[in-house]
């Protein structure tokens, strides 16, 4: 006879730090701050996305240097709209977190998987859509 699997533990982790990394992503990408995306961000996290069938991959340090390129949406007066959707644990060090944010005329869902490491949680990866009106 086969026997049940063990009740798992659920997962415990502290939610206001996974969304403290979260908020920072928000504020250095509406301020134009890529000093605070990368605080927010591994160093050896990427961006990826889908563009015209292919797989596109930007490691975070050459964004980051686009973002201080470009004008920010707070300098344009830019409306800002940015929330956390969904923040999907699966153990004390690991949660991906679905999220919507806009730099008009681009309207963006971003999925971040979020990890703790020694010295708290950071974002290691970013996948991305978005759509333009």
């Amino acid at each position: 006879m086969a026997q049940a699997a063990p009740a798992q533990k659920p997962a415990t982790y502290d939610r206001s730090s996974v969304e403290a990394v979260v908020q920072l992503y928000f504020d250095g990408l509406y301020e134009g701050d890529a000093d605070k995306i990368g605080a927010a961000f591994d160093v050896s996290a990427d961006l990826r996305w889908v563009e015209n069938g292919k797989l596109e991959i930007l490691p975070v340090p050459q964004w980051l240097e686009r973002v201080r390129t470009r004008p920010s949406a707070k300098s344009q007066n830019q409306p800002r709209a940015d929330f956390i959707v969904t923040i999907d644990k699966s153990d004390d060090n690991n949660a991906f977190v679905k999220v919507r944010c806009q730099l008009p005329p681009r309207y963006f869902t971003d999925y971040l998987s979020v990890m703790k490491l020694a010295d708290g949680w950071t974002i290691v990866s970013k996948s991305y859509r978005y759509e333009t009106r």
